[in-house]
C-alpha cells in the first residue's frame, strides 16, 4: 500500500483498513463455537456471510447510514398526517443484506414452527458479524424475528402474516404489509409513567367488532418505520398484546402518530419514537389479560439478541486493537509484541473466546428446547443472566480496545467510536441489569428442581476448573438466602461466568482453564491485562483471535 506524502512529512506507522476481510475465517473461536454446538455444516454459508460483512463496501454502508440519521415526516406537503421515517439508502442496504441472508426468518419455517437443528446457532453466527459493522438496523431485524414467537399465540393472524414474514425480500415502501414482499415488526411496551413495570401501562384497548381500537401513547417505540408493531394495551379483562399495523384493512394510514424521534448516545441508524394512538386500528394477540405472558415469548428472543450482538462488538473492538497492535512500532518494537500490551489484547481475547463460546451454548439450547426439558431449563435460567454479564461488560471492554488505537480509536473516522457509543444499548434496553436478576431470581423460585438440574449440569461441565466447587457452593448458598434480592448481582454474575467457563470447556480446554483461573479462582483485576499468564498461552490466544 503506497503511503501520502505531504509537504512536511510522509505518512508512516500507521495501520492499514481492517476490511475486505473474512469475519468468519478469521475468527476461529466463533468457527469452533459454532461447530461444537451443532453448526459446523454451515460453514461456507457463514464464510459467504462473512466475505461479504468484512468487505470495505459494508464497513461504509455502516459508517454512512450512522452519520445520516433517521428523519420523521410528520406531515405531507398538504398538511395530512404522513408519520413517515426516511432513512438514507446506506441504511436499507443493510437492511436488505441482512433480511436476503435471513437473520430476521430462518429460525422458523413457512407455519412459524422453530426450524430445529443448528438454525439459532448459525443464525446468531451471521447475527454476531453483522454486529461489528452496524448494529443499529439489528434492532427491526431482531424484534421482526422474535415477534413469530408472540404472534404463535393467535394462530390465524401467524398464519396471514407469516408468508410475508418469511421472505428473503425487504421491501421498504410504506404501503399495507399484505401487498408487500416482506414486512418488518417492531414494539411498544414502555409508558412515561412506567418503563420496566409495564403493568402500570394507561393505553386502552376498546372493542370495534373483530378488531380493537387503542388510544393512549408509548414512550418509547422501537423502529417506527416497521409494517406493524406488537403493543401493551389495557383491555377490559387486563393488560393485552396487540398486533398494530400502519395502515388499516381500508388502506388508509392508521391512527399511529409518532411526536418525535429520540436523541440516543448511540443506535443511531435506527429510529426509536414516542408515539401517540389516536383510535388506531389493532387486532388481538392470544387473550386479553394474558398480555405479558404473550409478548415476553418476543422479549426472551430480543434479549438472546442483545447479547449476541454485545458479543459482536467486544469481537470487533479485539480485532480492531489486534490489527492495530500488529502495525504500528513504538519503542522500535510493534505493540503487539511489547509485554505489556500483549499481556492486555490477549485477557481480552480470553474475554471474547469465554463470550463467543457462551452465547452459542445459549442458543444451542434455544435450538434444543422445543424437544428438551434440560434445555429448556437452561434457556430460562441463563438467558436473562447472559445477557446481564455480557452486556454489561461490553462498554469496559470496548474503552480498552479504544485506548489500544490510542488517539485514533478515538476519534469518528474510526469504527471504536461508533462501538462505544453503542455498548450501553443492549444491557439497557429489553431488561436492565436488575431486571435480569430479578428474573433469575424468579426462574429458580419458580421452578426450582429444573434450576438445581441447571446447575448440577454446569458443575459436571466444570469439574477441575479452577475456583469452579467454590463459585458453584457460593451460588447455591445465595440462591437460598431469604434476602438473596441484597445479593443477586454478584451470584448472577457468577453464574455467568461458571456458565461461560463450562461453554468454553466444550470448546477450547486449556482456555476453560485460563478463563477459571482469572475469573473464578479470584476476582478479575478491574483492568484488562492484570492477569500472570504464560508466554504460550497469550500467543496461543492471540493468534486464535486473529490469524
Amino acid at each position: 500500500m503506497t503511503q501520502a506524502s505531504f509537504a512536511t512529512h510522509e505518512v508512516l506507522n500507521q495501520s492499514p483498513p481492517f476490511e475486505d476481510i473474512d469475519l468468519f475465517a478469521l475468527d476461529r473461536p466463533l468457527a469452533e463455537a459454532v461447530a461444537a454446538n451443532g453448526g459446523g455444516s454451515a460453514h461456507a454459508e457463514l464464510s459467504e456471510f462473512g466475505q461479504h460483512w468484512g468487505s470495505a463496501a459494508m464497513a461504509a454502508r455502516g459508517r454512512i447510514a450512522n452519520e445520516n440519521t433517521p428523519k420523521l415526516r410528520t406531515f405531507d406537503s398538504r398538511g395530512n398526517r404522513r408519520d413517515e421515517v426516511e432513512y438514507h439508502p446506506a441504511y436499507h442496504e443493510l437492511m436488505a443484506r441482512s433480511v436476503h441472508a435471513g437473520v430476521h426468518n430462518s429460525t422458523w419455517n413457512a407455519e412459524g414452527k422453530p426450524t430445529g437443528g443448528a438454525a439459532e446457532v448459525v443464525r446468531a453466527a451471521k447475527f454476531y458479524m453483522a454486529a461489528q459493522v452496524e448494529t443499529g438496523h439489528l434492532c427491526p431485524i431482531t424484534m421482526t424475528r422474535a415477534s413469530v414467537a408472540a404472534l404463535a399465540a393467535q394462530p390465524d393472524l401467524l398464519a396471514q402474516t407469516m408468508p410475508v414474514i418469511g421472505t428473503h425480500s425487504y421491501d421498504p415502501a410504506f404501503a399495507p404489509w399484505p401487498t408487500k414482499r416482506g414486512m418488518t415488526l417492531g414494539m411498544g411496551m414502555t409508558e412515561k409513567q412506567g418503563g420496566t413495570d409495564v403493568r402500570s401501562n394507561m393505553t386502552r384497548a376498546e372493542r370495534d367488532g373483530d378488531a380493537y381500537r387503542i388510544t393512549g401513547h408509548k414512550w418509547f417505540m422501537s423502529a417506527p418505520m416497521c409494517d406493524a408493531f406488537l403493543v401493551l394495551a389495557q383491555a377490559d379483562e387486563g393488560l393485552t398484546c396487540f398486533f398494530m399495523p400502519r395502515f388499516r384493512p381500508d388502506g388508509s394510514v392508521n391512527a399511529i402518530q409518532f411526536q418525535r424521534l429520540k436523541d440516543k448516545l448511540g443506535n443511531r441508524s435506527n429510529a426509536s419514537s414516542e408515539v401517540e394512538f389516536a383510535g388506531a386500528y389493532a387486532e388481538r394477540v392470544g387473550h386479553e389479560g394474558k398480555g405479558i405472558r404473550t409478548i415476553i415469548q418476543m422479549v426472551q428472543l430480543t434479549r438472546q439478541d442483545c447479547a449476541i450482538a454485545s458479543a459482536g462488538l467486544m469481537r470487533s473492538g479485539l480485532a480492531h486493537a489486534l490489527h492495530h497492535a500488529r502495525h504500528r512500532s513504538v519503542f522500535q518494537k510493534h505493540l503487539a509484541d511489547q509485554p505489556l500490551m500483549q499481556a492486555v489484547l490477549s485477557d481480552m481475547a480470553l474475554h471474547v473466546e469465554a463470550s463467543i463460546a457462551l452465547v452459542m451454548r445459549l442458543c444451542r439450547s434455544f435450538d434444543r428446547a422445543p424437544h428438551d426439558a434440560n434445555e429448556a431449563a437452561f434457556m430460562r435460567l441463563l438467558t436473562p443472566a447472559i445477557k446481564y454479564w455480557v452486556c454489561k461488560s461490553a462498554p469496559e471492554f470496548l474503552y480498552e480496545a479504544m485506548e489500544c488505537l490510542g488517539g485514533n480509536g478515538y476519534v469518528e473516522e474510526g469504527i471504536l467510536a461508533r462501538h462505544f457509543r453503542e455498548s450501553p444499548v443492549n444491557a439497557i434496553w429489553e431488561g436492565s441489569g436488575n431486571v435480569m436478576c430479578l428474573d433469575v431470581l424468579r426462574a429458580v423460585s419458580r421452578e426450582a428442581e429444573a434450576a438445581s438440574a441447571v446447575l448440577q449440569g454446569l458443575v459436571e461441565e466444570t469439574t477441575g476448573l479452577p475456583g469452579a466447587a467454590d463459585t458453584v457452593a457460593y451460588i447455591g448458598e445465595a440462591f437460598r438466602r431469604p434476602d438473596s434480592e441484597r445479593v443477586a448481582r454478584i451470584a448472577v454474575e457468577k453464574l455467568a461466568l461458571l456458565a461461560a467457563a463450562a461453554a468454553l470447556n466444550g470448546v477450547s480446554p486449556r482456555h476453560a482453564e485460563l478463563f477459571a483461573s482469572t475469573r473464578l479462582a479470584g476476582n478479575h483485576a478491574s483492568m484488562y491485562g492484570a492477569v500472570d499468564l504464560a508466554s504460550d498461552d497469550i500467543r496461543g490466544l492471540l493468534e486464535r483471535a486473529l490469524p
